[in-house]
């Protein structure tokens, strides 16, 4: 790229030009419309879910580049696909730009997105692009689901085991690195570069679904009230009068919040045990127990998925995803949540939403 087209603005080529340079991100055959139409399978839902993300709030030039910021966007709406139990079929851009920012960096950032969403044979299908005094990318991403393969925030049930699909904590990790980069002096420099690239380039969970589904399908850890899943039509979904024995969300607020906002939705509490929670190994190198539970329980966008299920089930599926997976509780009666140490070092504490990340809060 030449210097004269690296320092050409927005404001030089106007939205036409703009949406001329950024239409070969998507498929010909699909742009061009008022609104693109996706045909999904027969007996498939269609999934909907829209993230926005604001310059100096969820991406910032110190600490990602546009490649990475795009990669970020793209993998947030994929992994609420993945909570879902959906498979992606595409995502729409809204982006809000000032008129000074360069046309380099919004085509770096498409390209971001785009890396992201060719992993999982997904496009840019459309958007909107609008003058704004603060660069905003809202996104809306499109996926497809049996029915009865719908994963809800509200199924969870008393005595469900409580599995985490990844160690929890390297996003924050990574950005205190990239923030303060005095920080982790003991850290091996491919240790220090893993935990950058946590944040910068997460990945949604997307394979855990089709692992979930064969373990569904088999006939050893299925639990009695969800037999019939493995006779089904199509394979690998539960008949109409089975209920779904998964209840989940992705951790992208952090994990507490994941877990408090699952037993909301389902009227249960749950207890977390402290020494189950999974985090790298690396953490061991440069942050106290307390960071490191603090970086886990409230550190956010690790793009993990939180699925309550049945003890059975959920063995099957920490065995299948191996290292990293765990369960770290349960599903219990009542409303609270608490964080538990079996060797009662710690007493026992009450989580709730207030401790964590929240957008407005003072």
């Amino acid at each position: 790229m030449n210097s004269e087209l690296s320092s050409l603005q927005v404001k030089d080529i106007g939205e036409q030009g703009l949406l001329e340079r950024l239409q070969r991100f998507c498929p010909p055959e699909i742009i061009g419309d008022d609104a693109a139409v996706l045909e999904t399978a027969p007996g498939q839902s269609l999934v909907v879910t829209t993230d926005v993300l604001v310059d100096g709030v969820h991406f910032s030039n110190l600490t990602t580049s546009p490649e990475d910021a795009g990669w970020r966007a793209a993998a947030a709406n994929l992994s609420d696909l993945a909570a879902m139990g959906a498979s992606p079929l595409g995502i729409t851009v809204g982006l809000g730009l000032p008129g000074e920012v360069r046309v380099s960096w919004v085509e770096r950032l498409y390209q971001g997105m785009t890396e992201c969403l060719q992993k999982y044979n997904t496009s840019i299908v459309g958007g909107d692009i609008v003058r704004s005094p603060v660069t905003t990318l809202a996104i809306t991403a499109f996926g497809q689901v049996h029915p009865s393969q719908i994963i809800r925030r509200s199924a969870a049930v008393v005595g469900d085991a409580i599995v985490v699909t990844g160690v929890h904590g390297t996003s924050h990790a990574g950005l205190e690195l990239l923030l303060h980069p005095e920080l982790g002096k003991n850290l091996k420099d491919a240790e220090r570069t893993a935990l950058i690239r946590a944040h910068q380039r997460p990945q949604p969970r997307l394979d855990v679904l089709p692992i979930l589904w064969k373990i569904l399908a088999s006939p050893s850890p299925m639990p009695n009230d969800a037999s019939c899943f493995k006779s089904a039509k199509p394979p690998n979904a539960l008949a109409p009068q089975c209920p779904m024995p998964i209840s989940g969300m992705d951790s992208s607020d952090g994990l507490a919040d994941a877990i408090i906002q699952i037993c909301r939705a389902s009227g249960v509490g749950a207890v977390l045990e402290r020494r189950q929670i999974p985090v790298p190994k690396t953490f061991n190198h440069w942050l106290t127990p307390e960071q490191a539970l603090e970086y886990a329980l409230y550190g956010g966008e690790d793009f993990e998925l939180v699925l309550c299920l049945p003890q059975k089930l959920a063995s099957a599926l920490v065995q299948h995803l191996g290292e990293g997976a765990a369960i770290a509780g349960s599903i219990t009666a009542g409303s609270t949540v608490l964080l538990h140490d079996e060797q009662k070092k710690f007493p026992d504490q009450v989580l709730n939403l207030s401790q964590g990340f929240q957008h407005f809060k003072s």
